[in-house]
């Protein structure tokens, strides 16, 4: 039978604090595809993915190099529901795709796999074994956002309620780490949970 790795999908709120505990697991050895390479892998220059964004939304999304201009088709879709759903139906299955064939190809016992918007895409991931939640409060979103990005207070608010709320974050979730802000309670909580899902992809197995 082909091996297929048990699989963690880690999400959490903007500025949760996903991209260090991402980062601790990889110097654990554990392999982690993000959605946000992923996104930006499929719409490599060349790729049917920019061809189809091309095509639908005009070459003025293109760079004068033939690559996507993040900032124009930023601009496009920020004010524009329809044009972000449009784009989203383009991107989001061959992001899908491309996840799961990074997950089909992986060899270790068990693998992470980054989804900022799990919450609003679970019924496309049915197939990760946990939901690993990044928990924070929305303090503390705000106060790294506003740091994080130089913005004020109330940009950091919209790009938050934008997304998901903590508690529809924390619906889904089979494991939850709070990042509180201290590195040494993360590098624990972390460790933790690697330990509990090397032993259930051993169980799996």
């Amino acid at each position: 039978m082909k091996h297929r790795p048990f699989v963690i999908a880690l999400t959490g709120g903007v500025a949760s604090g996903k991209s260090a505990v991402e980062a601790i697991f990889r110097r654990l050895g554990v392999a982690a595809y993000d959605a946000d390479v992923a996104a930006r892998a499929v719409v490599l220059p060349g790729s049917e993915g920019l061809a189809e964004v091309a095509r639908v939304f005009g070459p003025g999304v293109l760079d004068a190099d033939g690559s996507l201009d993040r900032a124009a088709m930023r601009r496009r879709i920020f004010d524009d529901p329809s044009a972000r759903k449009t784009l989203e139906g383009l991107l989001h299955p061959r992001i899908r795709q491309w996840l799961r064939d990074a997950v089909d190809a992986d060899t270790g016992p068990y693998c992470i796999v980054s989804i900022p918007l799990l919450v609003e895409n679970r019924a496309h991931y049915a197939w990760v074994d946990r939901v690993l939640v990044v928990d924070a409060s929305v303090d503390t979103q705000m106060q790294r956002l506003m740091r994080r990005d130089g913005i004020d207070q109330a940009l950091a608010e919209r790009m938050i309620a934008n997304q998901s709320t903590r508690e529809e974050r924390l619906a889904i979730a089979d494991d939850v780490i709070v990042n509180d802000g201290e590195p040494e309670h993360l590098e624990h909580a972390v460790g933790l949970q690697h330990a509990r899902y090397a032993q259930l992809a051993a169980e799996r197995r």
